[in-house]
């Protein structure tokens, strides 16, 4: 089974100069917590979530409508984003393990040019894990698995006595 039969064509995305106010203010309207972000030529440069967003604003002193995209996807250690992506084309085994192995719920879909063509997400999967088990190897168990490995946390938590 390929991306292009579970992913969200439909996407809204911003650009680095967008603020997090705007990028909320998207994420709210379009009723998502993931947006691609684009560079000048259209290509998909980074991404940021709904978690980054409170996590620097919980952290920095500063309105929403004052920081950046760009301080937050393009930190001031690092001179490009980190970033996972696939392709249409490519299995959802691929995307599973990409997922798994980065801890990430959500992939930008992007042609060989790096152009946006949708999302796929690891709710699209569960949400359709059912109706396309079995086909080309995919089981609802691989796909639940890679849930938890996705949820578990690398943060360690006290242990309540």
């Amino acid at each position: 089974m390929k991306v292009r039969e579970l992913m969200t064509r439909e996407t809204v995305s911003c650009g680095l100069e967008t603020s997090l106010a705007a990028a909320a203010q998207l994420m709210q309207q379009s009723g998502c917590g993931f947006l691609p972000v684009t560079g000048e030529g259209g290509n998909v440069i980074g991404a940021i979530t709904d978690r980054d967003i409170c996590v620097a604003l919980g952290t920095r002193d500063q309105k929403a409508s004052e920081v950046l995209v760009r301080d937050i996807v393009l930190p001031k250690d690092r001179t490009y984003a980190k970033l996972y992506t696939c392709t249409p084309d490519n299995k959802i085994h691929c995307v599973l393990e990409t997922m798994r192995e980065a801890k990430i719920r959500r992939l930008p879909v992007v042609n060989a040019e790096g152009e946006l063509q949708g999302i796929v997400s690891i709710d699209d999967l569960v949400q359709r894990a059912c109706e396309h088990a079995g086909k080309e190897g995919i089981s609802c168990a691989e796909i639940v698995e890679s849930y938890k490995v996705i949820c578990r946390s690398t943060v360690k938590r006290p242990v309540a006595a």
